[in-house]
């Protein structure tokens, strides 16, 4: 069992780069992925997506993405050979041809002319990392820090299940008691019922009609199959709570069938011990309900 709700954080360095991503997570019925970094880095936001998806299926997700520059800005002189070749070779025979093989170009006179010309030669930084290896650096440390976040849902989600397991004991608790007054109850039900026969028709009532209409009337109020249909929710619930995979959307849908039956036994019975416990149980459901909201 997990939490939806964490955190996880991983960094990396290369000599170029330092990469820093954070992931928080919080309770919601779906998954909700918001992904906050560079512009430099939008191209690998579908990727991010895919491998959140892989590991996270519940839960909103914000992840703020961090890059850094720490290399040393080294540079490079990039000369533009085509464009130097070009010149030269049309320098070359237009001089020939215009003036005479006897004039010459020189070659050195035209490189210093070259080297003051930013169409020629450029200075620029010279590139420490691809982009490639920039996106493979960031899936990495997104990988890391999704980690993270796992054993930090995962930590939360077993303090979620010692809550559960407690409130889940206090719920049997509440069935073994309604078991046990229901038994009370028939019985008291069947002393009352005879006597106000008794009362009403002066004399002593025939066993057989009495236990046809009792039996009739019972039937109104049994709730013994709300009852047996609990206990099996019950067990089912016990189930989901040691379960390793998701299961925080079949606990909400166990958790609103466990209260139908709790509120069919409360509108079937007149029983004030019945009813109290009732209101027990219902209390003990919402107190389950809430910590369900939390669990992926």
């Amino acid at each position: 069992m997990k939490s939806m709700t964490g955190f996880g954080k991983a960094i990396r360095e290369t000599k170029a780069y330092q990469l820093d991503i954070e992931i928080k997570s919080v309770n919601q019925r779906f998954l909700d992925v918001q992904i906050r970094s560079p512009k430099i880095l939008n191209f690998i936001e579908n990727d991010f997506r895919q491998l959140i998806k892989q590991q996270l299926s519940r839960g909103r997700i914000e992840v703020f993405v961090n890059l850094a520059y720490i290399g040393k800005n080294e540079k490079q002189i990039v000369i533009n050979w085509e464009l130097i070749d070009s010149l030269i070779t049309q320098l070359t025979d237009g001089i020939q041809q215009r003036y005479g093989s006897q004039n010459q170009v020189s070659i050195s006179r035209m490189a210093e002319r070259f080297a003051l010309d930013e169409n020629f030669v450029t200075v620029e930084e010279k590139p420490e990392e691809s982009m490639e290896e920039l996106a493979q650096l960031a899936l990495d440390t997104l990988k890391s820090a999704l980690d993270s976040i796992e054993v930090s849902r995962e930590k939360e989600g077993q303090a979620l299940a010692l809550v559960l397991k407690k409130n889940t004991e206090e719920f049997k608790e509440v069935l073994k008691k309604l078991d046990s007054f229901v038994e009370i109850y028939e019985k008291e039900f069947q002393i009352r019922y005879q006597k106000k026969l008794e009362e009403f028709l002066g004399a002593k009532v025939d066993e057989q009609r009495l236990l046809t209409e009792l039996a009739i009337l019972l039937e109104r109020g049994d709730i013994h199959e709300e009852l047996d249909r609990l206990a099996i929710h019950v067990q089912k619930l016990d189930e989901l709570i040691e379960a390793q995979c998701p299961v925080g959307r079949e606990l909400d849908f166990l958790i609103q069938e466990m209260n139908r039956e709790i509120n069919t036994i409360g509108s079937k019975s007149n029983a004030i011990e019945i009813k109290n416990q009732v209101v027990q149980s219902k209390t003990i459901l919402e107190k389950i309900r809430e910590q369900v909201q939390n669990i992926e």
